[in-house]
């Protein structure tokens, strides 16, 4: 079920990149989609009753449903490369307000 909601998220993200001409709203899109991305690759992941795979002398019995840590690894990863790439973006959103004046794509287009 949460699957569907990444799926969603994913969709959302990916109509605003598309139809939006704000800089602003697309690096927010750019965000939405990325939050679905990880949202749906966690849902993946997830073993119901899973334990972690940390082997103890209380838990080491072979039989037991164990979670998959790469997922969660590369949602973490994910999340830092975001955070990156959204520092970076307001940073070119900044240079291309103080140059142009607007943050408006079209307006931006017809000055050369």
């Amino acid at each position: 079920m949460i699957q569907y909601a990444g799926i969603i998220l994913m969709l959302i993200g990916i109509y605003g990149l598309l139809t939006d001409k704000n800089v602003i709203k697309i690096i927010v899109s750019l965000n939405v989609f990325e939050l679905g991305l990880n949202v749906f690759i966690i849902s993946v992941g997830f073993v119901k009753d899973g334990v972690a795979p940390i082997l103890t002398s209380v838990n080491n019995h072979s039989g037991l449903i164990f979670v998959d840590p790469l997922p969660q690894a590369l949602v973490l990863t994910a999340i830092v490369i975001g955070l990156g790439t959204t520092a970076l973006g307001l940073a070119f959103a900044r240079r291309i307000y103080m140059k142009y004046g607007t943050l408006d794509l079209e307006e931006i287009g017809g000055n050369n």
